[in-house]
């Protein structure tokens, strides 16, 4: 439970840039879900970062994206009381979206992607790893594992109601 990682920018040039999680962390969590919206519907939810409070995580505030999602932008959030700093790392529209960050000294890469499986169905498969000394009193991979399946669940929520929205009764 020492393992303390490789160093930010490796995770983000190494690891999250070439489509993978630190495969060493101590914490290490992966959830997969298929939903009833097209990629493109899904990615506008998902990139949607001042909507993650409603879109992913509820909870997340304070969040800030100035220059927008692109490879290389930061953007930073609080929630329980830490702020994470961040910094995009994969934006391929409709594919995939990583990212690297840091709050309270844990490393963290974070990746989402996206596989069309049907007309209109989207296999997103989430997964995270975090390294770093606080961690084991912080958070363990079931845990980890809990959020990204609750992310998931969430996601598929707005994204299928906005795949189908309610006809007019009128």
């Amino acid at each position: 439970m020492t393992y303390r990682g490789p160093s930010l920018t490796t995770l983000h040039e190494r690891y999250a840039k070439r489509h993978r999680i630190d495969d060493a962390a101590p914490v290490q969590a992966r959830a997969d879900a298929t939903i009833s919206a097209s990629p493109v519907e899904v990615w506008e939810r998902l990139v949607d970062v001042a909507a993650w409070s409603t879109n992913l995580e509820p909870g997340v505030h304070n969040i800030t994206v100035p220059n927008g999602v692109a490879v290389d932008a930061e953007f930073s959030r609080s929630i329980k009381g830490a702020r994470l700093r961040a910094v995009f790392a994969v934006v391929e529209p409709a594919c995939e979206l990583a990212w690297t960050g840091r709050s309270l000294g844990i490393k963290v890469v974070h990746r989402y992607t996206l596989e069309a499986v049907a007309q209109d169905r989207t296999r997103v498969v989430v997964e995270e790893s975090m390294a770093g000394p606080p961690l084991i009193v912080l958070i363990n991979s079931a845990k980890l594992e809990m959020r990204l399946q609750q992310s998931l669940s969430l996601l598929r929520s707005v994204s299928e109601t906005a795949a189908c929205p309610v006809e007019d009764a009128r």
